[in-house]
């Protein structure tokens, strides 16, 4: 599907369109739509680890999110050989509005979520 970037996702400011396909349940890829061959690795938190955050409300406002609305919330991955050397930011998750196709890039502060990092390995979640 695709999804309007409706703020930047960081250090990619030039996307603005991007479409996620679902490899399977935990993972994802997320490709610029511009033509710019620009792609991530996204992974389902909520199957690796307890994963909670308040959305801002600017975020709802950006996103036109109601108590109604179908979100889901991606993190990237950096994927690495072997796979379970992967680091996964969970700092800075991937927020998408499936009902209107809108998507944002938020930052937590670390301050208020100390138990989350920049760079896990998935091996960490590994049961």
């Amino acid at each position: 599907m695709q999804y309007e970037v409706k703020s930047t996702i960081l250090g990619f400011d030039q996307v603005t369109k991007v479409e996620l396909s679902e490899i399977d349940e935990m993972f994802a890829t997320l490709k610029s739509c511009d033509g710019s061959n620009i792609s991530f690795t996204v992974v389902n938190p909520y199957l690796l680890r307890e994963y909670s955050f308040d959305l801002t409300s600017e975020i709802r406002g950006l996103l036109n999110i109601n108590e109604d609305s179908k979100v889901v919330v991606y993190n990237i991955a950096v994927i690495q050989d072997p796979l379970d050397e992967s680091c996964i930011n969970f700092l800075a998750p991937l927020i998408f509005n499936q009902d209107n196709a809108t998507m944002v890039q938020t930052v937590l502060d670390a301050k208020d979520h100390p138990g989350l990092g920049l760079a896990e390995p998935i091996k960490k979640f590994k049961a």
